[in-house]
């Protein structure tokens, strides 16, 4: 029976940060999915249960994996009641177990999420009170069971969130009051440098390492969801197959390689900001292979005995009224360093201030545009040749 069902192929959806869906379609690609369509901030696919598995575990992009079961149209609230009444919720919630239901809606008669989240919750809970007289109970923080309803137009899709807590919340971090990168757009801004995992990293203004934490992982191969914090919400599914995730954890933990890969490095002007970086390399268990050190961006420059690699970082945006001076002055000082420190490398800087950005004095060849959280950012590229480019003329 467990064969038949681990075998067949579903459909899937995986969530993502504008701008990175190509990098998490190439993701699941490479973890043997069917990619059925790129949209925004999402992958639809399909696979297996043990592809569902191991995207929970590897994708180092993905916010949510989801599994949609059931879809209908709803043109008003007494359809929407009706058609989720339909579905026979014994096959996805026990009434012991707690559910929470995230609403998304989108150009339709309905007006708010909350409202529709709060519909279709009555609509189980009624189900179960009048079939057994008992009724699961709701658990907004951590449920057992996550339900997202996604709303386009009346078009409803219920999904199975597979993920639990948010895939990016990778669980290494240990404490959260600097404004730090998310992990899942951390690896992006990564991928996305093209970045092989073995050439050198070198990231100048680190803060508390989340860049590099990200780096080591790529380069010794370690599967991100291997520090997700509580069950994955798969867990708690009736149909549950923890033989098959058993083995897609050994096959991780086998993954990982132990000889370092690739010269990684980070400094900052901060000691405080060190210290944290030391903590949560720690936490992820790669103290060996990630060198850390209290230095001014203005006197970073590539380790002498290591090949040219990529030289990446995240400075402040100058959020504040009146930083203006401050951040022409930080951005045209990170341009001084990368000119004169790093000849040879190509430099990635991912940044919300674009009018500071200009005051780094090079040209870019990309501009990738992404977000950090609400803010409208770029990842600007930056090649920087060994000396000047001379076109040298035959002889």
């Amino acid at each position: 029976m467990a064969d038949n069902r681990r075998s067949a192929p579903f459909y899937m959806t995986a969530t993502t940060q504008f701008g990175l869906e190509e990098v998490l379609a190439e993701e699941l690609h490479q973890l043997g999915a069917t990619i059925e369509n790129v949209g925004q901030r999402a992958i639809e696919f399909s696979g297996d249960t043990q592809l569902l598995y191991e995207a929970c575990l590897w994708c180092r992009t993905a916010m949510r994996i989801l599994k949609p079961f059931a879809g209908f149209y709803a043109r008003d609230e007494k359809a929407l009641y009706r058609e989720v009444g339909r579905i026979d919720w014994a096959q996805y919630i026990r009434q012991d177990q707690t559910f929470a239901i995230t609403a998304v809606v989108n150009k339709s008669t309905f007006e708010h999420s909350l409202f529709v989240a709060q519909l279709t919750k009555d609509a189980i809970v009624d189900q179960f009170r009048n079939r057994t007289g008992e009724r699961p109970s709701v658990d907004v923080k951590n449920p057992d069971i996550r339900l997202h309803l996604h709303m386009i137009e009346n078009e409803v899709i219920l999904s199975l969130d597979a993920s639990g807590e948010s895939l990016h919340k990778r669980g290494y971090r240990q404490q959260t009051n600097v404004a730090p990168l998310n992990e899942a757009l951390a690896a992006g801004l990564l991928l996305l440098s093209g970045w092989d995992g073995k050439k050198t990293l070198i990231d100048p203004m680190c803060g508390s390492g989340t860049l590099l934490t990200e780096a080591a992982m790529i380069a010794q191969r370690v599967a991100p969801g291997l520090y997700h914090q509580g069950k994955f919400g798969f867990e708690n599914w009736p149909d549950f197959d923890a033989a098959l995730w058993e083995s897609v954890q050994l096959d991780a933990r086998q993954m990982r390689i132990e000889e370092p890969q690739a010269y990684i490095a980070g400094s900052d002007l901060s000691r405080e900001f060190i210290e944290l970086a030391r903590q949560n390399v720690a936490a992820a268990d790669l103290e060996d292979f990630i060198r850390l050190g209290v230095r001014d961006v203005k006197e970073a420059k590539a380790p002498a005995k290591e090949e040219p690699g990529i030289v990446i970082m995240n400075p402040p945006y100058g959020e504040r009224i009146g930083e203006e001076a401050e951040m022409d002055a930080l951005y045209k000082a990170i341009g001084d360093t990368l000119k004169s420190g790093f000849q040879g490398y190509d430099a990635f800087i991912f940044t919300g201030n674009l009018e500071a950005a200009k005051r780094i004095g090079l040209k870019t060849s990309r501009r990738i545009p992404l977000y950090n959280g609400p803010i409208d950012c770029r990842l600007l590229k930056y090649e920087l040749y060994q000396g000047t480019r001379k076109i040298s003329k035959p002889e």
